[in-house]
């Protein structure tokens, strides 16, 4: 029998982690092994859980005291670079989307989200997908479609790797990407494989990101 996934929760708000507790809680599959109110908190802590309970996944809120989760991404891709962050937040900005994405996020849900997705969310990321709230995941596909210059398009990937890499984004396997797009899941693995190739990279979250890095993708006005 596989172990559980572990998590760690950065979450300053006491009713919130409550229920992401619980939620963890009834699966047979998964174990909440930290929470923590701040990031500076849950960083200091990683040194001495290094060789205990080290998070499978990370539940990151963004608007925290002091250190952002945002500004915290990259310190937890440094320290725990393994662990797998999803943003939990009720930010839908944009801006926040994006960023977090091009940090190395492998998810983004809203707090608005059922527990069935919660929990959806983290397996899709463990298994090494991307996770993202339906509302997020259309403004990305529109933002990647729309944001694309057209010879970069041509030299990078073909329209058809865009809609492939665009659905890897909403979290599809590729059994549901091949009937989403009427093809077959050879064909799909055909693609993936390209696309990982061309952006040099190992999986979706990977090749979203590098998609932000290479420029493909506009963050519009950075601070």
């Amino acid at each position: 029998m596989s172990d559980k996934v572990k998590i760690m929760m950065v979450e300053d708000h006491p009713e919130y982690r409550e229920i992401v507790e619980m939620a963890i809680f009834r699966q047979d599959d998964m174990e909440l092994v930290s929470q923590f109110g701040t990031t500076e908190r849950a960083l200091r802590s990683l040194p001495d859980i290094r060789h205990g309970s080290m998070p499978d996944v990370i539940l990151l809120d963004l608007n925290l005291p002091g250190m952002s989760g945002l500004e915290s991404i990259p310190y937890f891709g440094k320290e725990v670079p393994n662990t797998k962050i999803i943003v939990l937040t009720q930010s839908d900005k944009e801006e926040d989307v994006l960023k977090a994405i091009m940090l190395g996020a492998s998810g983004y849900l809203l707090k608005s989200c059922t527990v069935r997705q919660l929990i959806d969310g983290i397996n899709t990321v463990v298994s090494g997908g991307a996770s993202l709230d339906s509302k997020v995941a259309k403004f990305v596909l529109n933002t990647l479609k729309a944001r694309l210059p057209q010879q970069e398009l041509e030299h990078m990937l073909t329209e058809r790797e865009l809609e492939t890499l665009s659905l890897l984004a909403e979290g599809l396997v590729k059994k549901e990407i091949a009937e989403k797009l009427g093809i077959s899941v050879s064909t799909v693995v055909t693609h993936v494989c390209n696309i990982y190739v061309k952006l040099n990279v190992k999986n979706a979250p990977s090749a979203i990101a590098k998609a932000f890095r290479l420029g493909l993708l506009s963050l519009g006005d950075s601070d």
